[in-house]
C-alpha cells in the first residue's frame, strides 16, 4: 500500500463521513449503530473501502429524500437488516471457522497417521 493509497482511503472515508452527517438525526443515529455492528461482525470487504458502508448511506439517503423514517427503510429489526446486507458476503468469523475446521482435520489425520 502506497502513500497515495493511504492519502485516497482517508479521502474516501471523509467524503463518507460527511454524507453520514448530511442524514437527518435519526438515520445518522441508526447508522452508527449499524456501523458498529458490522465492525464487529465483520464482513471482510469493509476493510476494503466503503463500499457496504457507502450503499447504506445512499439507500439512507433515498429514504430520507422520499420522507421516510429510517425504521421504514430498515424495518425494527436493524440487526436483522444488517444480517440480510451480509448474506453474501464472507466475514472474520467464517474465516476463523474454516481455519478451525482444517486445523481440526489436520490434527485428527495427524492422530489417525500415528495410530497405524
Amino acid at each position: 500500500m502506497s502513500i497515495r493509497d493511504i492519502i485516497e482511503g482517508k479521502k474516501e472515508w471523509r467524503a463518507h463521513a460527511a454524507r453520514v452527517k448530511a442524514l437527518p438525526q435519526d438515520y445518522q443515529i441508526v447508522y452508527k449503530e449499524l456501523q458498529k455492528y458490522l465492525f464487529k461482525v465483520g464482513p471482510v470487504e469493509l476493510t476494503e473501502g466503503t463500499g457496504l458502508l457507502s450503499g447504506i448511506v445512499g439507500l439512507f439517503e433515498e429514504g430520507a429524500a422520499s420522507g421516510k423514517g429510517v425504521l421504514e427503510v430498515t424495518g425494527s429489526d436493524v440487526a436483522a437488516f444488517c444480517d440480510d446486507l451480509m448474506k453474501d458476503s464472507k466475514t472474520y468469523a467464517d474465516i476463523y471457522q474454516e481455519t478451525v475446521s482444517q486445523e481440526g482435520s489436520k490434527a485428527i489425520n495427524k492422530a489417525k497417521d500415528k495410530n497405524k
